[in-house]
């Protein structure tokens, strides 16, 4: 697949990575040459110095021979005009990413598709989803829906408590009763591994489990840890995230976001008004005790700083918070920010890759999800009639090392995958592949 990305900051870097190692013929338009050399020297991309809102440029990057096309810009006028002008041009699809919640909106949405542009993506609010979802499951590290809820990916550390710790990994085999869940994958030391049979569970292992709904609540009782229910809340930065999330809690939550900026402070205090701004830097600690750390059910990190949501993190869990969520844009933290206890880690660059990543499959996958901690995707598909898929079971695919299939929904009917299980057609299946399969596990189900 061709594809042009319109911007070489951070997100447009990382896609630029991400896709370029799946094997796409990758251009990035960037007006900085010192940003388009550093993505040169990390992935195999061409290169185009220039404005990606003028025609010359976007001539000279082929956009017309383009599959796909995507502005990630910093300002968001400039991702809107140059994925209009890409479709416009020739780009079979376009998409944009934005700041303004208000595009997002079903009316508003249609506008954008009549200019041209097939998709508009907003980060922050996505992000800020999965973190009031996540609080509403604390003793997980993520939580993901497929099919409508009937299936659930579920991630947690296991804690020297858990009842999991010392057991080998089941799932294997038809049992006389229909497993409820199933191990999907373990990151264990830094690598993730697709457990086979005779794994064993470790103190410490991060597991990534595919649960039928009504088996959610005992999967989380084997974590070792307990759910507990949030009631007071802190958040730190006043950032798009932490506005969102202040937005959609404060009626139900006791809520304090603290800001250093005090201009912004008394903007926020406008806007959030049932939620108590503090102007104060989330670096003092003895500010932030005095402000009640110590007594919160939940802390969340989202300055634009990683390592100041990292210290503060650090701060709230030897301060006993149960719940600590931080944002962390710099991808080479996340794994020092995880061995240090942080619940859960936040990451733009992930959740925007996750809702890009479908756009470049050359099969029709319903969800995918891109895990903050591996390098693993989690994919939902619907199973075409004829496909390789529905002519043997599970045992006889021949499915790469690196892939698994989690869990399948036929109808009303819902089931953990077995080696002995066939599929059907029309069936929708939950897929957990590495990297190196993901562009090509699709053709099972196509």
């Amino acid at each position: 697949m061709k594809i042009v990305i319109a911007g070489a900051g951070e997100m447009g870097s990382h896609l630029a990575r991400m896709l370029s190692g799946n094997g796409h013929e990758i251009t990035i338009i960037d007006k900085e040459q010192k940003l388009l050399s550093e993505v040169g020297g990390l992935a195999d991309v061409l290169c185009i110095e220039g404005d990606s809102t003028t025609f010359a440029v976007l001539r000279k990057a082929s956009v017309r021979r383009s599959d796909l096309f995507i502005a990630v810009n910093h300002e968001e006028n400039d991702n809107i005009v140059s994925a209009m002008l890409a479709k416009k041009l020739g780009a079979r699809k376009s998409i944009a990413r934005i700041d303004n919640n208000e595009y997002l909106e079903p009316n508003n949405k249609e506008m954008f598709i009549d200019m041209g542009i097939d998709y508009l993506f907003y980060p922050e609010k996505v992000a800020a989803r999965e973190v009031i979802n996540l609080l509403g499951h604390t003793s997980t590290s993520e939580y993901v829906d497929f099919s409508s809820g009937k299936l659930s990916l579920v991630v947690f550390r296991l804690e020297p408590a858990s009842s999991l710790v010392g057991q080998s990994v089941e799932g294997f085999d038809d049992e006389q009763t229909a497993p409820s869940f199933r191990t999907v994958a373990i990151t264990r030391g830094g690598q993730t591994i697709i457990p086979r049979r005779g794994e064993m569970y470790m103190e410490g292992d991060l597991i990534y489990i595919i649960a039928r709904q009504d088996a959610v609540r005992e999967i989380m009782e084997l974590s070792g840890r307990s759910n507990i229910r949030i009631k007071n809340m802190m958040i730190l930065g006043g950032s798009r995230i932490g506005i969102r999330i202040a937005m959609e809690l404060q009626d139900e939550v006791n809520i304090k976001l603290v800001d250093y900026n005090a201009e912004k402070a008394y903007r926020l205090a406008e806007t959030l008004e049932r939620t108590l701004i503090i102007n104060e830097d989330g670096r003092n600690t003895e500010a932030m005790m005095e402000e009640g750390l110590a007594n919160m059910d939940a802390f969340v990190a989202v300055t634009g700083r990683s390592e100041t949501n990292i210290l503060a993190a650090m701060l709230a869990k030897r301060l006993g918070v149960k719940k600590v969520i931080a944002e962390v844009e710099n991808l080479n933290y996340i794994n020092l920010a995880e061995s240090i206890g942080i619940d859960t880690i936040v990451n733009k660059k992930l959740v925007t890759a996750s809702n890009i990543f479908r756009f470049t499959m050359s099969t029709d996958v319903q969800a995918i999800k891109c895990l903050t901690g591996s390098d693993a995707e989690v994919m939902e598909f619907i199973v075409k009639p004829n496909s390789p898929a529905t002519k043997a079971r599970i045992r006889d695919l021949e499915l790469p090392e690196d892939v698994m299939i989690g869990g399948i929904v036929r109808g009303d009917k819902v089931f953990i995958a077995v080696e002995n299980t066939e599929i059907n057609a029309y069936d929708r299946v939950v897929v957990f592949a590495m990297p190196a399969s993901v562009g090509r596990v699709g053709t099972y189900f196509n």
